[in-house]
């Protein structure tokens, strides 16, 4: 994963403690995530982007393409499961497929698609490379489905 958060805190000239408190979590779990040695929670992921009014596939480095996105979306988990059961239809995948696919349980997949809990971020990035999906649109923070031009995509 690809993340650009000093990047988009340099630019706004903050310090790491700065944003943490902002995340309203400890300076050394900021850094870890900043220096990609701990996976970003999807709800955390969720607030950087409302922090910084910018769409989570350009931090994640899905894309290379800056959206500003200035409104401040209350994450939907509702929402966030019908879009995941959507894609894995669009996949023309089973829960047991997709499982496999991403490397977890079937019955972590159905959590998911019945909102019963948040898909964790690691899997739901990966989904939304399969799937040519906009993260920001599967949370419910744009109205964009797909990532708009292959040259944008970033292939790690």
């Amino acid at each position: 994963m690809n993340i650009r958060l000093e990047k988009l805190r340099d630019e706004q000239g903050l310090l790491r403690k700065n944003v943490a408190q902002q995340m309203q979590v400890v300076e050394s779990v900021y850094s870890e995530w900043e220096n990609e040695k701990l996976n970003i929670p999807t709800r955390r992921l969720f607030q950087l982007a409302n922090f910084y009014h910018i769409n989570i596939d350009y931090i994640v480095g899905l894309t290379n393409k800056q959206k500003h996105i200035s409104n401040n979306t209350t994450l939907d988990i509702s929402l966030v499961a019908l879009r995941i059961k959507e894609i894995r239809k669009d996949l023309n995948l089973t829960m047991r497929d997709l499982a496999h696919k991403l490397n977890t349980s079937s019955s972590a997949i159905s959590n998911y698609e019945n909102g019963k809990f948040l898909i964790l971020s690691p899997f739901l990035i990966e989904l939304c490379k399969m799937s040519n999906c906009s993260i920001d649109w599967v949370l419910g923070r744009c109205n964009d489905k797909y990532l708009t031009k292959e040259k944008e995509l970033v292939t790690n």
